[in-house]
């Protein structure tokens, strides 16, 4: 049932369901036993018609958009969405048509690994902020092509917590990724980088990663504030069709061990429709 199925995601922060062949309204209504869906993307405005919660991952897309071939728009670790100040709580991604060979996404343990830090490490991180942002440190995307004008026009930046704890379990997690999180707040450039590439060795650990061989009818759900994920960089040389769908579910204003919560720089928070 839905509570059994809530309590195995705050559990495992990642579930996989296949062969779950099911239309979009019923991907939504799904999606529902989480929380209230949300539009598809603060920068989507290709929504399938009739269905504005539903982001299409789409191979033919992110080359009209960024320019070049692309199989998703962020290749590097990343939580969803973290330069909104309340990013998603949980995300759903279907798959409805993926290659053979190739295209597959891993997760980790954001939890795990703030646990693997050192106690002095921990000590540190567990007061520190930092400021997330489309892109993080190194946008992948040419400022010019139509996604890099879209960022800034409209730029979401936020403050979160280094160190978030989760609002269910309780558990902290280390809420940093290259994806989005752009610097350590109050450090000079070269010391908010050479903490960031230690934090991001840590939160890219294969020791605490899971990785999915999609297959049309995989759908995929985690728990987007105790993970981040990696999309595939190993298609851009093949002439391939990969198309996903992706929901998600209205997050709540992370707060770190200290109680303080994100703070919005820039742009507004990311709600549905209740």
């Amino acid at each position: 049932d839905a509570e059994k199925i809530r309590r195995k995601l705050h559990k495992y922060k990642v579930l996989f369901f296949h062969d779950q062949f099911v239309d979009h309204a019923q991907q939504i209504e799904f999606s529902r036993i989480f929380g209230t869906v949300t539009p598809s993307h603060p920068y989507d405005d290709e929504a399938p018609e009739g269905f504005p919660e539903i982001l299409a991952v789409d191979s033919a897309k992110y080359e009209r958009r960024f320019g070049r071939k692309k199989y998703t728009y962020d290749s590097q670790w990343h939580t969803d969405v973290t330069a909104v100040v309340n990013p998603p709580a949980v995300t759903l991604l279907r798959a409805h048509d993926v290659p053979e060979r190739g295209g597959d996404t891993s997760w980790t343990n954001l939890v795990a690994a703030y646990e693997g830090l050192p106690e002095p490490l921990r000590q540190l991180v567990d007061g520190l902020r930092a400021e997330h942002r489309f892109g993080g440190r190194r946008p992948q995307w040419d400022t010019a092509s139509e996604y890099g004008r879209r960022v800034q026009e409209n730029p979401f930046v936020t403050e979160h917590p280094v160190v978030r704890v989760h609002p269910v379990t309780g558990e902290k997690a280390l809420f940093v990724q290259p994806g989005f999180t752009a610097r350590i707040v109050g450090l000079s450039p070269s010391q908010s980088d050479r903490l960031l590439d230690l934090l991001f060795e840590e939160v890219t650990n294969s020791a605490y990663t899971v990785r999915l061989r999609w297959r049309p009818g995989t759908l995929a759900v985690w728990d987007n504030r105790a993970t981040a994920h990696l999309a595939p960089a190993d298609l851009d040389h093949l002439d391939v069709t990969r198309l996903l769908y992706r929901t998600t579910i209205e997050g709540d204003v992370p707060v770190g061990p200290d109680g303080r919560e994100s703070v919005a720089l820039s742009g507004a928070a990311f709600r549905g429709e209740k």
